[in-house]
């Protein structure tokens, strides 16, 4: 390969940070809807909407900042340039892994207990229930794979896990980008086309999360040719 085609097969440096840009806008949505409700909660401001949370307002006050956390730090994880280290020193990715880990356990887990433990708001029926533990239970499991292959030093399988957690979490986000057109073109949700798109937002996020690892994966195979088959990719995603 010369050196021309290798500047061309190079991205542009600006373009690896729109992912990270794009899943901080993902981002907003979940986060100023969880600080609305952290203010309710700390001000007293009970509402319809919120009553089922102040009679145990341990899950939400757990929640709410570990998801914060998980999704913005997450976030900077698919920047490249925040994935190399310097030789003798841990790379920043490797850093926030070791956050992102705990905070996106007590995130999915908190996420879990409020859906099992709270009252169903009137809109939220049994299907998307059964939602939210399916896709929660996911993310607990991925977390926990990811973790585990990267303890056997396999980078390859930990990034793919620790993808797909992650958008499991953003899907958060994805619901509104999903929603917004259906009332715009439909109308008002019922409780079976909240909970297939709330669903469907969750299958989106996981099905554009297994296209770049299916990307990365075909992208990868040259290279592993080329060096040995018993190389190990370095870490990429998360």
């Amino acid at each position: 390969m010369n050196s021309a085609t290798l500047t061309r097969s190079r991205p542009n440096p600006r373009f690896r940070w729109l992912v990270p840009a794009a899943l901080i806008f993902l981002s907003l949505i979940p986060l100023i809807a969880g600080t609305v409700r952290l203010t309710e909660l700390t001000g007293g401001h009970i509402t319809p909407e919120n009553v089922r949370f102040f009679d145990s307002p341990a899950p939400v006050l757990i929640h709410i900042p570990t998801v914060t956390v998980y999704l913005v730090l997450g976030a900077f994880q698919f920047a490249p340039s925040l994935r190399r280290g310097k030789p003798g020193r841990a790379s920043w990715h490797k850093m926030a892994g070791r956050l992102l880990v705990p905070t996106g356990l007590l995130a999915a887990l908190s996420g879990l207990w409020m859906a099992v433990f709270y009252d169903l708001p009137p809109i939220d029926g049994t299907l998307l229930l059964m939602f939210r533990l399916a896709f929660g239970s996911a993310m607990v499991v991925f977390i926990v794979l990811g973790f585990l292959a990267v303890r056997r030093r396999n980078y390859v399988r930990h990034s793919e896990w620790m993808s797909r957690a992650y958008a499991i979490g953003i899907a958060q986000g994805t619901i509104a980008v999903v929603t917004m057109p259906w009332i715009v073109l439909v109308g008002p949700v019922t409780e079976l086309s909240r909970a297939l798109l709330i669903g469907a937002s969750w299958v989106l996020s996981l099905a554009v999360a297994e296209f770049f690892i299916y990307r990365r994966a075909r992208g990868a195979a040259p290279r592993l040719r080329t060096v040995g088959p018993d190389s190990v990719a370095p870490p990429s995603g998360l």
